[in-house]
């Protein structure tokens, strides 16, 4: 083992002497800090590249992400490993990481791999860029316009329902039309669509619970248009862990999903909007080795 860590100091849980303290941990680690956007993907490519193995996302879902995209784009990445130190660390909870920091080293160390999807993410305004966990459009990605930094750090992961709250009044639907597989063409109003590899968003919601990140395929959850009524009992299966036996919420799952939608739904990926514009997704079966906790299946829980 020959660690890499790309550190996100300014990331929602990090402590800086509990942080320095892990990665003493880690032997002979070298650290580069991110200081600017676009930093975690190149550390990453240049780590790669002198041979380090694994490189260390530290930092939260965002930096997960751009570590993964840097990776990506390598024909032979090396291993992708996570110390969970952001507000949500949903990818980090999908593959059973302990969030406690030292418990997240101890998994680290014990070198358990597996290869994991990703999702490739293409717009009609040209944006590419690469998703590990989840891609929202909708209402999700209006809540990730609303998001601030300062607020995610003040609230944690209360922070998703404090925006949501503030955003649920403006709601809209959008006529979406979506291509599975390039299969016919599926025409709903929907309030939002949910694109995962992985199982959660926002500190635990489990919005894709029945995906499974290394089965090549997408788990596509869409939440159709209804009343106020309505969206506060899916809400509330949603907080149950439910939600998919809802009669308003469907899932399909595909290696390839097009999807296009008057007006245009904002879309986030990981997180972090990335379009308004109609997007492919198609699925990159096992392509990155990640280091896993030690509970960790690909097989997800049964959902309620």
């Amino acid at each position: 083992m020959r660690p890499y860590v790309v550190l996100n100091p300014g990331a929602g849980s990090a402590d800086p002497d509990a942080v320095a303290a892990a990665l003493s941990r880690l032997p002979a680690a070298v650290v580069g800090a991110c200081e600017a956007p676009g930093d975690a993907p190149r550390l990453a490519v240049e780590a790669a590249r002198a041979g380090f193995d694994p490189v260390v996302a530290a930092g939260g879902d965002g930096t997960v992400s751009a570590v993964a995209h840097g990776l990506s784009s390598l024909t032979s990445p090396p291993r992708l490993a996570i110390l969970p130190l952001g507000t949500g660390n949903d990818l980090a909870r999908t593959l059973a990481i302990p969030l406690a920091i030292d418990e997240a080293v101890d998994a680290l160390l014990a070198e358990i791999v597996r290869s994991i999807d990703l999702i490739d993410v293409e717009s009609d305004d040209k944006t590419r860029t690469t998703a590990i966990n989840v891609s929202a459009g909708g209402f999700s990605g209006e809540v990730d316009e609303a998001m601030t930094s300062e607020r995610k750090r003040r609230w944690g992961p209360l922070a998703y329902v404090w925006t949501a709250l503030q955003v649920l009044p403006d709601i809209e639907s959008y006529r979406t039309r979506l291509w599975l597989d390039g299969g016919p063409l599926l025409e709903i109003d929907a309030l939002n669509v949910i694109v995962a590899n992985g199982r959660t968003v926002g500190g635990g919601r489990a919005v894709a619970p029945l995906a499974n990140p290394e089965d090549g395929l997408l788990d596509v959850v869409l939440v159709h248009r209804g009343s106020a009524v309505d969206l506060a009992r899916i809400a509330a299966r949603l907080l149950a862990g439910d939600y998919l036996n809802d009669d308003l919420v469907t899932l399909h799952r595909a290696a390839a999903v097009r999807v296009e939608s008057d007006p245009p739904m904002p879309w986030n990926a990981d997180g972090e909007l990335v379009t308004r514009a109609g997007v492919t997704f198609t699925v990159r079966p096992r392509a990155l080795r990640l280091l896993v906790g030690p509970g960790y299946s690909p097989d997800p829980p049964r959902a309620a």
